[in-house]
């Protein structure tokens, strides 16, 4: 279900990082260098290596658009590159000149954060390349770091083990310990668990640590009722400390690795453990997931990057049977329970009990029986529930035919002819993201936000896996 299809081995030291934009991927390392690969044939970019740092280079990131590239070092400084050309656009030196050791662009490509080895964290304008904010945690070096997918607070990982929660303005909203003997890495799922309204959100943040655990928590946030972090469930799949996780793009995979050179993915609903990569020698320090390809790349102290691909058609199949079940009349009413409480409407848990609605009735129900059997007075209510059942007959449909969901618009829910990607980095048919945009006054159709351009760029490894699997399936 999953099979290793490219080896990079460029770097001459432990490979620390690496990261994908829409069609590109980079790594950076120890020796000092960044590298940028084309993910149509991974071949180095005519102007890669990046070279600037004095020291070594600890993370790299691509903002959303993936046209800008930051790397930050040891030296204490971190650097913007463009990536058309590898040119060198700012570097911004950490005030008290510590070793930076992570940075992330917000998801607007806004701000960037940098976190340094003296406990520093620092906001940067990106338009002025100027510093916005400075902060700073308590105890140990900054590790670790993740923006929420709506951009309003990011979460940064200290060697002393607390996840500390930032807003948009640096104002420490909370402040925890996580992972007894230090956080090391920590990433947002960029799916909703809940239905993802504007005004009540809640999200999936996974952590590790050298305690060899990764930690799930549900965050909260609100500008009413403010801010929630609540410990969710623990995975122990590894056997040495967790160097680094990261979420798939669609939120439905979780991948870590460790020092036990073993790369590991779950399922994030379930918690189960889909896959056990061995093939690398030393430490796995760095994994990412590709995005809207069922691509992972993982780098290692061995000084390589592993590229790995999913099989779409086992993937499809293996879990068809339990994706079946899911969305359709197999539900008992616990499950519907669960499913209300997940889609923001929790309050209409003892209203279904009392009516024994279990799965097979939720997918019958119509605008009728909600008014007239379950007495829903509410119009908005009543559309929101309706709303959200359509969503699961379309899943079952998409299911049914066997299209791999991220083969599908989600505009449309068709499958995609010409994808592109925009801004909020999901992917789209590109009419009907074109016709979006010229409706919708640029607002995402996923997160509802506001787009933060209206440039398209063509998916051309979504395209080529779309070509595979027509080709497989119309044979």
């Amino acid at each position: 279900m999953v099979k290793l299809i490219h080896t990079l081995a460029d770097h001459s030291d432990d490979v620390n990082c690496c990261a994908f934009s829409p069609s590109l991927l980079a790594t950076c390392s120890l020796d000092k260098t960044i590298r940028v690969y084309s993910l149509s044939n991974f071949t180095e970019l005519p102007h890669s290596p990046l070279k600037f740092h004095t020291y070594a280079v600890h993370c790299c990131c691509f903002s959303p658009s993936g046209h800008l590239l930051a790397s930050c070092s040891t030296d204490g400084t971190t650097v913007l590159w463009n990536t058309q050309n590898g040119q060198t656009l700012a570097v911004m030196e950490q005030p008290s000149g510590s070793p930076v050791r992570v940075c992330r662009f917000s998801p607007h490509s806004t701000c960037l954060v940098s976190g340094a080895a003296d406990g520093t964290v620092v906001l940067w304008n990106i338009q002025t390349y100027k510093l916005y904010r400075c902060g700073s945690v308590k105890d140990g070096s900054l590790v670790a770091c993740a923006f929420s997918p709506s951009g309003d607070l990011f979460v940064t990982g200290s060697s002393c083990g607390d996840l500390t929660v930032w807003d948009d303005k640096m104002r420490c909203l909370h402040s925890e310990k996580a992972h007894d003997l230090g956080v090391t890495c920590c990433d947002f799922s960029s799916q909703p668990v809940s239905d993802g309204e504007q005004d009540f959100q809640f999200f999936r943040l996974a952590s590790c640590g050298q305690d060899c655990q990764i930690k799930i928590w549900i965050v909260s946030f609100t500008h009413i009722l403010g801010f929630g972090l609540k410990y969710k469930s623990t995975l122990s799949g590894h056997s040495a400390p967790v160097l680094a996780c990261a979420f798939s793009h669609d939120g439905q995979m979780l991948v870590s690795g460790s020092v036990d050179k073993s790369v590991v993915v779950y399922d994030t609903n379930t918690e189960n453990i889909l896959h056990t990569l061995t093939q690398h020698t030393r430490y796995v320090t760095t994994c990412a997931f590709a995005l809207n390809t069922l691509l992972l790349a993982t780098g290692s102290m061995d000084k390589t990057v592993n590229i790995w691909q999913f099989d779409t058609e086992a993937l499809c199949q293996g879990s068809m049977e339990d994706q079946l079940k899911q969305f359709t009349d197999d539900w008992s009413e616990e499950d519907v329970s669960t499913w209300l409480s997940e889609q923001g409407l929790k309050d209409l848990v003892d209203v279904f009990k009392m009516n024994n609605i279990d799965g097979k009735e939720l997918l019958n129900l119509t605008k009728e029986s909600l008014a007239d059997d379950l007495k829903i007075e509410s119009l908005g209510l009543r559309s929101k529930v309706l709303r959200k059942i359509e969503e699961l007959r379309t899943k079952v449909k998409s299911l049914s035919s066997g299209i791999p969901d991220e083969f599908l618009c989600p505009i449309t829910r068709e499958l995609m002819k010409d994808p592109v990607i925009a801004s909020d980095g999901y992917s789209y048919e590109k009419e009907a993201i074109e016709n979006w945009i010229g409706k919708k006054k640029r607002t995402s159709p996923m997160t509802n936000l506001i787009l933060p351009s209206v440039v398209l760029t063509p998916n051309r490894t979504l395209k080529m896996a779309i070509d595979r699997w027509l080709e497989t399936h119309q044979k």
